[in-house]
């Protein structure tokens, strides 16, 4: 198994990519079990990959090894795109998510169902010590409903429906969820930038 540090403090997405990586032979640690100082990453990006690659180079440079991170976030297109990047903290303080929703519903509730398209959108970035990055984009295409539903996943889960589907994220098994999510197709087309990489000399010391 590789060992692999990731970048983000949120413990649903490292439950997610721990999930679907295990599949790839890469154990998946936490910045804090890896022993990494604390230290607020700036997300002064205005895309995911940008905040992606910031958050990942920063904690790669403090802890020296392969270090993974996501920036992710949902946009509906009939808020021209919204919250996206701002996802986090759409609210004003970050990681609130029921305020989050709240403030979605708001906004999204004079629009008929139709023109609530939207789409969760995750980058995942997978930078070395000795300087190569991987870079990957995914995302999972649905609809926001104006009612909660479900307790499962954080975020916007229990407001959003994938395409195919009638129940939210929020009702979905957590398996269910990471065979076609967003940071599922992310960490896919990674997976292929993995396969052209030489990772031997990677490789976590028994």
């Amino acid at each position: 198994m590789k060992r692999i540090v990731a970048a983000t403090k949120n413990k649903g997405k490292i439950r997610e990519i721990e999930a679907i990586t295990s599949e790839f032979g890469m154990r998946v640690i936490s910045r804090d079990d890896a022993g990494v100082p604390y230290v607020e990453v700036e997300e002064t990006g205005i895309t995911f990959e940008e905040n992606s690659r910031i958050k990942a180079e920063a904690i790669m440079k403090l802890c020296g090894e392969i270090t993974i991170a996501d920036d992710s976030g949902l946009e509906v297109d009939c808020l021209g795109g919204a919250p996206g990047v701002l996802s986090a903290r759409y609210a004003g303080v970050d990681g609130d998510d029921k305020a989050n929703n709240e403030k979605l519903i708001a906004n999204v509730g004079k629009f008929p169902e139709s023109e609530r398209s939207a789409r969760f959108v995750s980058v995942i970035t997978m930078v070395f010590p000795d300087g190569r990055l991987l870079q990957a984009r995914g995302t999972v295409e649905g609809h926001i409903v104006l009612e909660p539903r479900g307790e499962g996943g954080f975020g916007y889960d229990p407001l959003f429906v994938p395409c195919g589907h009638e129940r939210t994220f929020g009702q979905f098994e957590p398996e269910e969820k990471n065979a076609i999510s967003h940071r599922a197709n992310a960490l896919r087309k990674l997976r292929e930038l993995l396969k052209e990489e030489d990772l031997a000399g990677y490789e976590e010391e028994k």
